[in-house]
């Protein structure tokens, strides 16, 4: 193997243009033993370069039938830890830029996962009474926690389901790190917001009372998607009287009055195929990531469509966007040198139980 290595700081100057150009070629040169994923949200100078797109679990189902040496992810951390886990051993995945994370899922940690399970457990049995749902927005840890606790985990394509699954083995859940998604499925399954308690990891006992955490059906962790919480009903409100036959549409990690008054609710993937199938100059508004609405907007226009983004202010997702094409093409070339940088493994005890409960997801979607 070559040692030799590509400093970065050499890539930092480029023009996005020249980027472009050498990521192509680098393509060309790694063939088959190179394959890019990309999500939604990532930036177009990048997105344009992926061999296969999609939402999380799409990537996840993706992952598995994937036969390239090296997985080259666009997305964030802990998209590229799902790949390692649900990899084969002999493929190496990579993220171009390790400081591409997710402010949600740095909402909820292995040390306040466990402090909650022991502050739980001082009030009832949690293995006996509890099933621990996290999203796929968290990290390889996490997702081991919960196979070590009989959990599962969830995306926002398959969380009705995913939470039916975990009723059937417990009566209730503690459900992390995004409150938003679980709120919203929890009440389209027609659970009372009462019964859903918002757990604040930093106080004693979730800030609840011994009562609060005896009735609830679903504890809801303090967390958040920073993106999808700066959508707001006003700009919903606006769009009505400017659209009377407008279609508001929103991802459910959006404020559950935002999901309550939109028209849809439901997953990238959802968002999509809605708004592709949908008749020719037929109007929406889209509350989910920027990048995602501005190529959708784009590739509508052709059939009169309109597709406006529902926040007055930008949302983009600012960690998403750090993978640039100065980043993509260091990583490419890197390759052909065969020396891989940024290579996501996660250790092996924690990948096993993690893989357990990505499997029983997806075995259950």
């Amino acid at each position: 193997m070559n040692i030799s290595t590509i400093n970065f700081d050499s890539f930092q100057k480029l023009k996005d243009d020249d980027c472009q150009e050498r990521i192509i070629k680098a393509k060309k040169t790694l063939g088959k033993d190179l394959l890019i994923l990309g999500h939604h949200y990532q930036n177009e100078a990048v997105y344009r370069h992926a061999d296969f797109a999609g939402d999380s679990l799409k990537l996840a189902q993706h992952v598995q039938n994937v036969e390239a040496k090296y997985i080259v992810f666009l997305g964030v951390h802990f998209m590229a830890e799902v790949s390692d886990i649900l990899s084969r051993d002999n493929q190496i995945t990579i993220l171009p830029d390790l400081s591409a994370g997710c402010s949600m899922a740095d909402m909820a940690n292995l040390a306040k996962v466990e402090r909650t399970y022991r502050e739980i457990s001082k009030v009832l049995d949690f293995d006996e009474k509890i099933t621990p749902v996290t999203y796929i927005n968290s990290a390889a840890d996490l997702k081991a926690f919960c196979g070590e606790h009989q959990g599962i985990v969830c995306t926002s394509t398959n969380a009705p389901k995913i939470l039916n699954w975990a009723f059937k083995q417990k009566e209730k859940a503690l459900f992390f790190p995004d409150q938003n998604l679980g709120r919203w499925t929890g009440y389209k399954m027609g659970i009372p917001l009462d019964k859903m308690p918002v757990w604040d990891p930093d106080l004693p006992l979730g800030g609840l009372t011994e009562k609060q955490i005896i009735e609830s059906k679903i504890l809801l962790w303090k967390g958040h998607c920073a993106v999808h919480q700066m959508f707001r009903v006003e700009s919903i409100k606006d769009f009505k009287k400017n659209y009377p036959n407008g279609n508001v549409i929103s991802h459910p990690e959006a404020p559950f009055e935002v999901c309550k008054n939109s028209d849809l609710v439901g997953s990238t993937e959802f968002i999509l195929r809605t708004i592709e199938k949908a008749d020719p100059g037929s109007e929406w508004l889209v509350g989910t990531e920027l990048n995602l609405v501005n190529r959708l907007a784009k590739e509508m226009k052709a059939e009169g469509k309109l597709v406006k983004f529902m926040s007055h202010v930008i949302c983009e997702c600012s960690t998403m966007a750090r993978i640039d094409p100065q980043h993509l093409a260091w990583t490419l070339e890197s390759l052909i040198k065969e020396n891989p940088v940024n290579i996501i493994k996660v250790p092996q005890k924690e990948a096993d139980l993690a893989r357990l409960t990505l499997d029983k997801m997806l075995e259950v979607s």
